[in-house]
């Protein structure tokens, strides 16, 4: 039985495979368009050189979610899939992954394929890859009892994120442009949570680094109890932060690991230079 955990390229990972000739794990690249440039958010993406260009740019930047077929080649390869995705709030990339689904469920009715709107981003997915991988290596549910499972793992997880610039979220709609101006002008960090809904709600605000990190804890807290918790940290070229975050959470709160990662392409569009997005 050949399994594969699917998702698409803003959970900050690469495709691998887990565990030889039994688990893999298929990253699917999204699009970010900036001005004439379509870059492919896979392994050959350098984040650095794109938030450089994104700075510089004047002309247009958008993003573009896989296709279905995208989806459907994954879904080929296994006898059963999970697949997570970017919040249906914020992107196609949900939708696209059924219609993927759908494909393959008319060539081959045995297949079994589990979707899941991930409701947020980055860490999210990263946290319920690694619950379904547990699932499947216990080996004790069914599949429809480990798609609950999943959906359970998924409702239980909270999103909190700051950001330094606001460029593409002003672009995009998701800020008032004077807002976003003011907030830049006067280096205050937004902290910001991701709702049930999955959409993007303001939260606090703060300045400098050390009551930036102070914020996003006390959300933390605010947000679930953090007991036994596993963190992920995104960082976009931060490093500096996401350490000190890292170390204030494992000070402040009873979790059981954090983990850093760099941001990808994606999360790189819209976390811009120094963001930090945090799942629990």
């Amino acid at each position: 039985m050949l399994w594969n955990i699917v998702c698409d390229s803003s959970c900050d990972l690469t495709s691998a495979e887990l565990i030889p000739g039994r688990l893999l794990l298929t990253v699917i690249p999204m699009v970010i368009t900036v001005e004439e440039t379509h870059y492919r958010d896979d392994e050959h993406l350098d984040p650095a050189a794109l938030l450089t260009h994104m700075k510089a740019a004047k002309g247009p930047t958008g993003t573009a979610c896989p296709s279905p077929e995208a989806f459907a080649a994954a879904f080929r390869k296994a006898d059963r899939s999970f697949c997570f995705t970017i919040s249906g709030r914020l992107s196609g990339t949900w939708q696209a992954a059924c219609a993927g689904r759908d494909l393959v469920l008319e060539e081959d009715r045995d297949k079994e394929i589990f979707v899941l709107d991930g409701r947020s981003t980055a860490g999210s997915m990263v946290l319920l890859m690694r619950r379904a991988r547990a699932l499947i290596e216990e080996g004790k549910e069914s599949f429809e009892g480990m798609c609950r499972r999943l959906q359970d793992c998924r409702d239980g997880l909270r999103t909190v994120f700051t950001l330094e610039t606001f460029d593409n979220l002003v672009k995009n709609g998701r800020m008032r442009p004077l807002l976003g101006t003011v907030l830049h002008t006067l280096g205050i960090h937004v902290i910001a949570v991701g709702t049930h809904q999955g959409t993007i709600q303001v939260a606090d605000k703060a300045r400098g680094m050390a009551r930036t990190v102070k914020a996003l804890v006390s959300q933390m807290e605010q947000q679930k109890d953090c007991a036994g918790a596993e963190v992920v940290i995104s960082h976009c070229n931060n490093l500096e932060g996401a350490n000190a975050l890292r170390e204030a959470i494992l000070k402040k709160l009873p979790v059981k690991s954090v983990t850093i990662l760099a941001c990808r392409g994606l999360t790189t569009y819209y976390a811009m230079d120094k963001g930090l997005i945090v799942v629990f």
